[in-house]
């Protein structure tokens, strides 16, 4: 399934998050995620699995064009020179130029003028097809985009059942902008969630596969990780059923204020 976004550009909706996968472990998933039938796989310089992740791409049956990877660069590279600098590296790391390159997280200390403006000029010097956000609050999307002279793709931020993300939707949806979805399935939470194993159950599937679904049909992407084949194939399988809107309005309701669970010093005033 692929998400067309308003700039025409095909995303697929459903990735493999590698975050904590490192070494052999992250060549082998990634790998067996692109056997399995993955298309698009994010990463990021933090985790220190570039190299890994770009084997495992090279090494697939799957051609390099029908695989989107998305990688970020770390808020301490943020000064223009930097930026570039650190485009290059993960060009050099992945072996491919990525097809979207994110900033990772907002840095207050570094104007997001010079930062998006660096971000411009890695895509016009071929390091990535296209660039976005991760972890912008509605105003820091706004200014982003006021700064930016082509499309911000997506803004890359949690969400799951128990986070109220409307804000930020509206915003991006105003700015012809995708949200993907990191840390989907709320660090596993969603497997003891009542509601959504009674959910799951009438349409035989597990609370995973069901709060996949109900990203997918807000029209938002997901990247839920694992380190378990198993795992990685079931979250694929979320292509077969729907949800009712009487489904849908459920699960938006299990949202509450305390419902953020990555929430690390980096981290913005959140909406």
């Amino acid at each position: 399934m692929l998400h067309v976004t308003p700039h025409e550009v095909r995303i697929p909706a459903l990735g493999l998050g590698t975050f904590g996968l490192n070494g052999r472990v992250a060549e082998r998933i990634v790998g067996h995620a692109l056997a399995a039938g993955y298309r698009h796989v994010d990463t990021a310089q933090m985790y220190g699995n570039e190299a890994e992740v770009g084997a495992a791409i090279r090494h697939a049956s799957v051609p390099r064009d029908q695989i989107w990877l998305t990688t970020k660069i770390w808020p301490d590279r943020f000064r223009a020179d930097d930026l570039l600098r650190a485009a290059e590296e993960s060009v050099r790391r992945l072996g491919t130029e990525p097809d979207l390159l994110l900033l990772h997280w907002p840095n207050p200390d570094v104007s997001l003028e010079e930062t998006v403006g660096a971000l411009n000029e890695a895509r016009s010097r071929g390091h990535t097809r296209h660039i976005g956000i991760s972890n912008f609050t509605t105003a820091l999307i706004r200014e982003a985009v006021a700064h930016s002279p082509a499309p911000l793709l997506v803004n890359q931020v949690e969400y799951h059942p128990y986070l109220d993300q409307s804000a930020v939707l509206g915003e991006l949806e105003r700015h012809g902008m995708t949200l993907i979805a990191y840390s989907p399935i709320g660090r596993g939470a969603v497997f003891r969630d009542r509601t959504l194993q009674r959910i799951g159950e009438a349409h035989g599937k597990n609370p995973g596969q069901v709060t996949l679904r109900w990203l997918l049909q807000q029209g938002v992407a997901a990247i839920p990780r694992s380190a378990r084949e198993a795992h990685v194939e079931a979250n694929l399988a979320v292509f077969d059923f729907a949800l009712s809107d009487d489904e849908m309005a459920e699960i938006s309701s299990l949202a509450r204020p305390d419902g953020r669970m990555v929430q690390p010093a980096v981290g913005p005033d959140w909406d």
